[in-house]
């Protein structure tokens, strides 16, 4: 008899009962990628080829997995990513990441375009969080919109970048099946979208008082350009693979943004990002937090609120083993000298399942 997802022992046994739940749409669109997928493949390859290098003959016995992003402490070097269109999977949409974050002790940001909305999330809520917004309009929607999304409680606003046109999303297309923020009908607020500049951020931010994080940084190059205008936080990330097709994975352009930004911003990193070594090799490359994505949308539809809790947990129990096996005690011990790169293993032909060789048989045909 499968264990309820809150009383998961592994995080597999969390993939096991959303693949259960899910139906095939809805499971593709967590899991899908733009096109040929490559970028995603790329993702979770780069995270795999590179392996971990233990010190031994070190006392670990009292280990603090925490970090802070913002100011705020994190209970461990997570950041829940935004997701547009929670609600497809759990029935409390976004406010269930919040509340989980807030139980667990991680940082929420919470997406424009998952019900029931930013302000009704920062109304229910007290955690800290972070407003993830899509541009839908001009100077007087924008200065409207940070109004709003400051009443609501919100202590930072992330603007996302990498979106100025929806990526070709083949499973989606194929099948016919949209999500309810789906935009590929041609809504006339996407065109804004496509307009932004960093002139259009930087006044954004003057206007906003409070830190902003630049998502979807791709190369050393616009990580300059985000210093130079004094963006706060910079998040690396190409969407998990949703939008360009080929592009590089996370975790390589992770180590230009690192070596420009200098300690001169906060950099959170997301992209493939399944288990506490992939976070750990992340933190030692320099990233501040990581971002779950996909595997906070399966936690939601495997068991809403409690499912995320749990795989916190989990994440928690895998990162305090694996800094004790390697050698270290506070996060901030480690370095580039704990990587290295290596041929990687593909346990499976999927960039989900590479990260969970023991998988259930249910879902080995289910496009993960």
């Amino acid at each position: 008899m499968p264990r309820e997802p809150a009383a998961a022992t592994t995080i597999h046994e969390i993939i096991d009962a959303a693949a259960a739940k899910l139906d095939e749409d809805v499971w593709d669109y967590i899991a899908g990628g733009a096109e040929s997928e490559t970028t995603a493949w790329r993702n979770r390859l780069a995270i795999d080829s590179l392996a971990l290098r233990p010190r031994v003959a070190r006392d670990v016995s009292s280990i603090d997995p925490s970090a802070t992003l913002l100011g705020q402490r994190l209970r461990i070097p997570v950041l829940l990513a935004p997701l547009g269109g929670t609600e497809t999977f759990t029935a409390e949409g976004a406010l269930a990441s919040a509340r989980a974050g807030e139980r667990f002790g991680v940082t929420a940001m919470i997406s424009s375009i998952s019900a029931p909305g930013l302000e009704a999330v920062g109304a229910a809520t007290v955690g800290a969080k972070i407003a993830q917004i899509y541009v839908r309009g001009d100077g007087a929607w924008a200065q409207e919109t940070i109004g709003r999304v400051l009443e609501a409680g919100y202590g930072a606003i992330a603007l996302t970048v990498d979106a100025a046109y929806y990526g070709r999303r083949e499973r989606q297309l194929r099948s016919g099946w949209l999500p309810p923020t789906h935009e590929f009908g041609g809504d006339p607020g996407i065109v804004w979208q496509s307009r932004l500049t960093w002139e259009w951020l930087e006044r954004m931010h003057e206007r906003a008082g409070v830190p902003l994080i630049v998502k979807g940084i791709q190369t050393a190059r616009d990580a300059e350009l985000a210093l130079e205008r004094g963006f706060e936080v910079i998040y690396v990330s190409n969407h998990g693979g949703r939008q360009l097709d080929h592009a590089e994975a996370a975790i390589e352009t992770l180590r230009e943004v690192v070596d420009v930004v200098a300690g001169q911003a906060e950099i959170v990193v997301d992209g493939g990002f399944l288990r506490g070594t992939d976070v750990l090799k992340a933190i030692a490359l320099g990233a501040n937090a990581v971002g779950l994505g996909r595997l906070q949308a399966y936690a939601l539809a495997a068991g809403g609120e409690e499912g995320l809790v749990r795989v916190l947990e989990l994440l928690e129990e895998e990162i305090v083993v694996a800094m004790g096996l390697l050698g270290v005690t506070r996060l901030d011990q480690l370095d580039p000298s704990f990587v290295r790169e290596s041929r990687a293993f593909v346990a499976a032909p999927s960039p989900l399942r590479s990260a969970f060789p023991a998988r259930c048989p249910d879902w080995a045909d289910a496009g993960a």
